[in-house]
């Protein structure tokens, strides 16, 4: 409840900062508009369904490139994690890439794949495959040394390891890098989409910009926000905090 109270107190602070800011009259009301404005704003957007049909069509492009970035970059963290020639070979090109802002990939995406999703979704894998399969091979490197040592000793080897040993120990490890995945897909994702024709939420906003509809950009960043913080608490935040109690990580309330 306390901390309930706390959250509510800080967004209402923010809030009333807000408005206050606008009626000092620094910037016109046009350019920063005040939240009563953003908030009518918002549910126009979302009243004649323009929101929430861009809201479907980001999520869409998100899950599918979030599909293919957890089953290429959890597969590729276990390899690294514990086959040589990833490590030596193949680390340093993955730790390469991930300095690599992922929008960078827009225009070799554009000239591959034109003016369509997939150039988006190849966007949007390259900006998440690689922060998964970092976490994923943290987390098989934080496995207990002890725990592997008395497999071994035991004779569990080989897929009886993988899948009973190796991938149970490291899951905290690669819940957390699924959930490093999912924000910088997201993130990637909306780059894409402001940058042409796309039907999501980045489109939206671009709209917003072209019409000097501040009060829309804000109400559609506003959605942003709300979604990605939906998201992350509603499934990553709930499977992270019960994998870690499950493996005695947190204490069970």
């Amino acid at each position: 409840m306390k901390r309930w109270i706390q959250k509510l107190g800080v967004m209402a602070l923010l809030l009333v900062t807000w408005e206050v800011l606008t009626r000092v009259g620094l910037w016109s009301p046009h350019l920063f508009p005040g939240p009563v404005k953003v908030a009518e704003s918002l549910y126009a957007l979302a009243a004649d369904g323009r929101l929430g049909a861009a809201a479907l069509r980001s999520l869409g492009r998100l899950g599918r490139a979030y599909v293919i970035s957890a089953g290429i970059g959890v597969p590729l963290g276990l390899a690294t994690a514990r086959i040589g020639f990833f490590r030596h070979a193949v680390k340093p090109v993955v730790m390469g890439l991930q300095a690599l802002p992922s929008i960078c990939w827009l225009p070799l995406a554009l000239l591959w794949f034109g003016l369509n999703d997939a150039a988006i979704l190849f966007v949007v894998v390259m900006g998440s495959v690689l922060a998964i399969a970092i976490a994923t091979e943290d987390g098989v490197n934080g496995i207990d040394p002890q725990l592997v040592r008395v497999a071994h000793t035991l004779g569990v080897r080989g897929p009886r390891f993988s899948f009973g040993v190796l991938l149970p120990a490291a899951l905290p490890g690669i819940v957390t890098g699924l959930k490093l995945g999912w924000s910088f897909a997201w993130r990637a994702l909306l780059a894409g989409e402001l940058l042409f024709v796309s039907g999501g939420l980045g489109q939206l906003l671009t709209l917003g910009r072209e019409l000097m509809d501040v009060p829309q950009v804000m109400a559609v960043m506003v959605a942003i926000i709300a979604i990605g913080i939906l998201v992350d608490r509603l499934f990553f935040q709930t499977v992270e905090t019960r994998v870690r109690r499950r493996w005695g990580l947190m204490p069970s309330t």
